[in-house]
């Protein structure tokens, strides 16, 4: 990675809201045009679908933004990505704990919950796996306002 800064989003199974919300950061970025300086990736904390395409009902939603994920595979977190990158996302607390047992052994980069970024008052990123299109409509509503809110955090940094 050879970005000043390298941002990564940790969900469960990396097919719904940590793709989504690798998507819309990168389309943040495009338009303020901090692409290229800033590196993003997006991993789950489960096993289940490692390789496989974000699930389909993530990919129609983010298309009706001008999103495009169809590209994007899920991978697992590894104890390295907290050597990695800068900051390390993650959408609920139950991914948090599980990911920080892992930096509480290893330590590197703390993880922190991605709406801390947001103004919403809402702490975690609903999973919409189980429910119908409006649950991934609200994910994507909820990460692109922490998104932003991110990149004024990165901006200030950068500067």
């Amino acid at each position: 990675m050879n970005a000043e800064v390298n941002v990564l989003f940790v969900c469960l199974g990396n097919i719904c809201r940590s793709p989504s919300a690798e998507g819309v950061f990168r389309q943040v970025l495009q338009r303020s045009g901090f692409e290229g300086r800033i590196a993003t990736d997006s991993c789950g904390t489960g096993d289940w679908h490692v390789g496989k395409a974000p699930d389909g009902r993530a990919v129609a939603a983010a298309g009706k933004r001008g999103i495009d994920i169809s590209d994007l595979r899920a991978r697992q977190f590894q104890a390295s990505d907290l050597e990695r990158f800068d900051y390390v996302l993650v959408m609920d607390r139950q991914n948090l704990a599980d990911v920080k047992d892992i930096w509480q052994q290893r330590g590197g980069t703390e993880p922190a919950l991605f709406l801390g970024f947001g103004r919403s008052g809402e702490k975690e990123v609903p999973d919409p796996y189980y429910g119908g299109d409006q649950g991934f409509e609200h994910v994507l509503d909820l990460i692109t306002e922490a998104s932003e809110g991110l990149l004024g955090h990165i901006r200030e940094r950068l500067v």
